[in-house]
């Protein structure tokens, strides 16, 4: 609440229609003895000018960071209406509609969002969001497990070029429910998920298959053969997948001859701002075959008595509804105030919209790529077809580039030593369309000067 409009005489009149003369007797239950008397450490009060002042002092200590770190999590532009509509009193606390003569503004939203994500991935039906994206994909395993009743068990194929976040959650999740993930390795020099390895793979007993595209290191995956491969032998498919990359790809639905039959992803692109790191929410759909396994929630649209259209909760099979045994999760909350941005960014942008986010973000990273060429030291590994992202090979450790980046105001990457060491000194950089040929040719600036410094002090 930014302004408490109680008066002295408010709060006097509010007491003495409960019958209490004091707000401290609304505590006489707690022991004087537990009571604090004083609060040393607490400044003098301030009006809402001086609170504003520091506020905003603080805030711009913070700056303003030129961000190319993808992995994930993405700098687009959101307009201006979204928040402004997200953050009105109907919408902005509104969460699970357990009433729904009481809810049908909230119901109608999921129903949108549910309508959308489920066109944009090509899929029958979605849920009303996850946690996030990588809990999303620890979700689909487990729901995989029971859609896949048939064996005695559990044997999931998860490639190395998966987000490694993504399948940290997962496997920390999963492992304790007795599945077993088998690491598909990616060609070093393409990036994609090798052919050979998966094909060799041991068939027998496969649960579910999980394919991300674009793949972490934001190249395109052949994923008609490995949808084809994974159908074949018996498994479900997973596709993870970026939900801006679906402007301008073909949908999981459409893959290989029967499509995917579990899909996730990030719902973060979609009108959320990066936030230092949260909240986000992920997203869910599936096959109508699979939807009384899939976890969360499901809104239905449904007509009255006289006809007219409503809106209701049809499934909800997690414990808050259902035993504890016959729920599908215990997790999968309902993110509604990110579900709705997203909702209300993809009614703004629409189809075109989407598509020209994803074209110009590509162009953008390819006009980064094009620019970084020519800075001695600075190739790019993989040579496989990409979406908005591009690993980068640097001379120097990518530690030291990037804190000295960062001493400039530029968030210049991600370092893929830690995950991935047998790339050597390796970045992963992004770029959207909120980037300004300005903004790149900084970047390339800054990197040419600090790779010269470093190398200069023999870093």
């Amino acid at each position: 609440m930014p302004f408490i409009p109680h008066t002295v005489e408010d709060v006097r009149s509010m007491l003495s229609i409960i019958g209490v003369s004091s707000i401290d007797d609304l505590f006489d239950e707690v022991p004087k003895a537990l009571r604090a008397s004083f609060l040393d450490n607490i400044p003098p009060a301030l009006s809402e000018m001086e609170i504003g002042r520091i506020m905003s002092d603080r805030a711009a200590r913070d700056g303003h960071v030129l961000n190319f770190i993808g992995a994930g999590a993405y700098e687009h532009h959101i307009p201006a209406a979204v928040w402004a509509i997200v953050t009105r009193g109907e919408i902005y606390t509104a969460y699970t509609p357990y009433q729904a003569e009481a809810s049908q503004g909230t119901l109608q939203t999921i129903f949108e969002y549910q309508t959308m994500l489920a066109s944009l991935t090509g899929m029958e039906v979605a849920n009303a969001s996850l946690y996030d994206g990588a809990s999303a994909l620890a979700e689909a395993c487990l729901m995989s497990v029971r859609a896949n009743k048939k064996l005695h068990q559990s044997r999931i194929l998860l490639p190395k070029a998966v987000h490694p976040q993504y399948r940290r959650c997962t496997q920390g999740i999963c492992e304790l429910q007795k599945i077993t993930f088998e690491t598909i390795d990616f060609d070093p020099l393409s990036g994609r998920t090798s052919w050979s390895a998966f094909s060799s793979a041991e068939s027998a007993g496969l649960t579910a298959v999980v394919i991300q595209q674009p793949n972490f290191f934001g190249i395109y995956e052949d994923v008609d053969a490995l949808t084809d491969w994974a159908h074949q032998h018996g498994a479900l498919v997973i596709a993870v997948v970026n939900p801006t990359s679906l402007a301008v790809l073909r949908p999981p639905g459409d893959w290989g001859a029967k499509g995917a039959d579990i899909v996730i992803g990030e719902g973060q692109p979609l009108g959320v701002p990066l936030s230092g790191g949260g909240p986000y929410f992920g997203f869910m759909t599936t096959r109508m075959e699979h939807v009384r396994q899939m976890p969360g929630r499901i809104v239905g649209k449904t007509v009255d008595l006289e006809g007219r259209p409503g809106y209701a909760l049809t499934l909800q099979a997690r414990e808050q509804h259902i035993r504890r045994g016959k729920a599908t999760s215990n997790i999968c909350t309902n993110q509604g105030l990110l579900m709705s941005a997203a909702t209300i960014y993809l009614s703004i942008v629409g189809a075109e919209g989407l598509e020209r986010v994803a074209n110009a973000s590509m162009a953008k990273t390819q006009m980064l790529m094009d620019r970084l060429s020519a800075v001695p030291g600075i190739h790019f590994p993989l040579d496989g077809a990409r979406f908005h992202e591009v690993v980068m090979s640097v001379p120097v450790p990518p530690e030291r580039l990037l804190e000295q980046l960062a001493n400039r105001g530029i968030a210049g990457g991600y370092d893929l030593t830690h995950d991935y060491p047998e790339l050597g000194y390796c970045l992963l950089v992004c770029a959207t369309e909120t980037k300004t040929d300005l903004d790149i040719n900084r970047y390339v600036a800054a990197v040419t000067d600090v790779l010269n410094s470093l190398q200069a002090a023999g870093a």
